[in-house]
Order: structure tokens, then sequence, then C-alpha cells
């Protein structure tokens, strides 16, 4: 938990919780100045056992908190979390809660803290699941200068037949006028396959950024309010159907932490992610055969089983039309097909959370082989930040 250099303005630091498996980390710059790190943790994804996790690092401070467990349902694997700090000053919580492997039936929960995340007031529901599917979270809120909070989502559609495998999901804007009271969805048209939709303000209004399910690259799309958007469109950057986050910086650029790979680099694919959880939400008792890639799959189907490596940084100067890349945050195998981390089978860096403090320094978190989660700061004097890959 303790911050060690890692060459010139680089540090580094490894979060544990006393679980098998982390996944998911989101940061947030907490009320106070901390910078806060919340993701989920338990035996495996999907199985009943995972909870959300939360640790905390002083701007100042060399050492991560001790890890606390902030839920614990026992009939539901909880997920994806996202720390938000609203206009007041109440720090949010928000994170998924689904039965199983089925993300349809997920609902979104929440829990607030008046003093910066040190308490919190009981979990309760913010967006149930409905007659079409569930819904899931990963990225931000976003506050518009009229004071509406956009929370970007994406809807996990149930299949006509057979369970839930993502392909068919696709992304909304839920907004508050209320401070949270009550949500209103605005779809994003034709974004089926386009997830974790990652909404951050632009010159023209709004800009988003999507990881791809088909595991080809990353889309974007604009809007002029946060409520009304364009048809999501393919940028020139890899995706492999695995999480991307973005942040505007001080100085007018957009980072973007993402796994420079996709479909292209896989000799193999699994059947879904959710293919070793059964459907009372415990592990089926063995790993599942990964199928050799051939290039002959369905490019409208959910692809999983890419790489998860390397974690690659990109800015861009231009609202996200054009990218440099910056030297990789981390490689390795990259090794996905299956999600288990009990034996060291699963060898990915993924799903990374990126943020800047009020001195400049660029926070990263993201998975370390589903064990741990490995936080990056990067001081302004990073050389990286005038390297190119």
């Amino acid at each position: 938990m303790k911050l060690r250099e890692n060459g010139p303005g680089r540090t580094d630091a490894t979060l544990t919780a006393p679980v098998a498996q982390c996944h998911a980390a989101n940061l947030a710059v907490l009320p106070g100045g901390d910078i806060g790190c919340a993701w989920f943790g338990g035996t495996q994804e999907g199985v009943h056992d995972i909870r959300i996790w939360f640790s905390r690092l002083a701007p100042d401070g060399d050492t991560w908190s001790q890890p606390i467990a902030l839920t614990g349902d026992p009939d539901r694997s909880e997920q994806n979390p996202v720390l938000f700090t609203a206009p007041d000053g109440v720090l949010w919580l928000l994170w998924t809660a689904q039965r199983a492997g089925r993300q349809d039936t997920a609902e979104v929960r929440s829990r607030r803290s008046a003093d910066g995340g040190r308490t919190w007031d009981e979990p309760r529901v913010l967006l149930p699941a409905d007659e079409l599917g569930g819904v899931f979270i990963r990225q931000p809120v976003q506050v518009t200068a009229a004071g509406t909070w956009l929370l970007p989502a994406f809807r996990c559609i149930t299949p006509a037949t057979g369970t839930w495998s993502g392909g068919d999901d696709t992304s909304a804007v839920y907004a508050s006028d209320d401070a949270g009271a009550t949500w209103t969805r605005y779809d994003v048209p034709s974004s089926r396959g386009s997830v974790h939709m990652n909404v951050l303000p632009s010159d023209a209004g709004y800009v988003a950024f999507y990881r791809s399910r088909f595991a080809d690259v990353i889309r974007t799309s604009t809007s002029p309010d946060g409520l009304k958007w364009t048809v999501p469109e393919p940028t020139q950057l890899p995706n492999n159907n695995s999480s991307i986050q973005a942040t505007g910086l001080a100085d007018g650029r957009i980072a973007l932490v993402y796994n420079a790979s996709s479909a292209a680099d896989a000799t193999h694919r699994r059947a879904g992610l959710y293919d070793e959880v059964d459907e009372h939400g415990a592990l089926a008792g063995q790993e599942r055969a990964a199928v050799a890639v051939d290039g002959g799959w369905d490019d409208r189907e959910a692809f999983w089983g890419a790489p998860r490596a390397p974690l690659a940084l990109a800015t861009s100067a231009d609202g996200g039309r054009t990218w440099h890349r910056h030297p990789d945050l981390a490689r390795g195998e990259g090794t996905c097909l299956t999600n288990n981390s009990r034996d060291g089978l699963n060898k990915e860096l993924s799903y990374p959370s990126i943020v800047q403090d009020d001195r400049g320094r660029v926070h990263v978190a993201f998975t370390h082989h589903r064990s741990s989660i490995s936080h990056v700061r990067l001081d302004p004097d990073w050389p990286g930040w005038q390297e190119t890959a």
C-alpha cells in the first residue's frame, strides 16, 4: 500500500484487499483533497461474495489506507463502483448489484457520505432493472453548467433466448435536476455494443468515448447539451472489449487510458464473461476451454478474451479527434481467457481509471491480474509526457 519511486516523476503502489480477486478500480479527488479509490473484490466476478472496497491517500501521504468493505449483499455480486463528489460537498458511492453472471438483472445502488467517505448512510436503489434488462455503470458523473447531473450508463439487455452475453447492450445518459432524487433516461441512438460511455466537456458541448463489445475500436460521439447524442462512430484507437477512461487535464488536453489491443490480437476467445459462474452465483467447478480464433467470428457478437494489455496512455489536444500516444504504463501478457485469479491464471492489466489532482499530478489505477489494484502517480515533470510510445 506504500508508494514507491519508479523512475523520474513516477511513483507506484499496490492496493490489496483480503480477498482473492480485485477488479474495476475507480479514482476520485475527495472533499479535502485526498485521492479515493474504490473497486470490487471477492472470490470471482459474479460470485455473491463480491463487494465494494474503499481506500484513500492523503495529498502528502505515502501510504494508502487499509481497505474497508462498503457493501455486503449476500445475494448479489456488487460491482463497478463510481465515486462522485456532488456540488454540495457530499460524496456519493454508486455501484451495480446483479444476480450471478446476469448483468441483465443489475440495478444501480448508492450510499452517501457527508464527511468525505469516513462514514456512510444506508444503501439504497438508485436505478432499478426494468423489463428490458439491467442498468450498469462504470464512468464518473458530470455536472453541467446549469446544474444537471449526467450519469452515463449502459443497458444490459435480456436476449430473446439464452443468457446475457453483452452484444445487445446499449448506452444512455441518466439526467437529474434534483440532486439525484429522480432521473430521466436519454438513450444514445444506434449504440448497440458501445458501452462504458465516458462523458467529458468539450468545445462543442460534450464528447463521449465508448468501449466496444465487438473488440475492434474505441468509439466516440458528441452532444450539445449532454442529453441528445450523435451516433457513436469509430476512432483509430483499438479496443478489446475492456474498459477505458478519459479525463480532462488542466492544460486543456484529454488524457485517455486503455488497452492498445483488439480481437485482431487474439489467438483464442471465450464463451462469455461469466462462463465459469453458474446461475446461482457459485463457481461452476472447472475452467471453460477457450476456442481458437480463426478469423471467422461474427463481428456483431460480443467478443470476449482479447488480450487486456498493454495499458496505454494517450492525450488529445483537439477534443479527441487525434491522439498522441505516450509510453505504456504497464506491459504484460494480458491473458484473460479465465477470470480465475486465485490460481494465477489471469494476467490482465485492465480497467483503468484516471484523475488529475489539484497539484497537477495524474493518478491512474488499474487491475493487475485480477488479484490487486495498481496505482501510478505521474508528476508534471514525468519525462513520458514529452515522449511517444
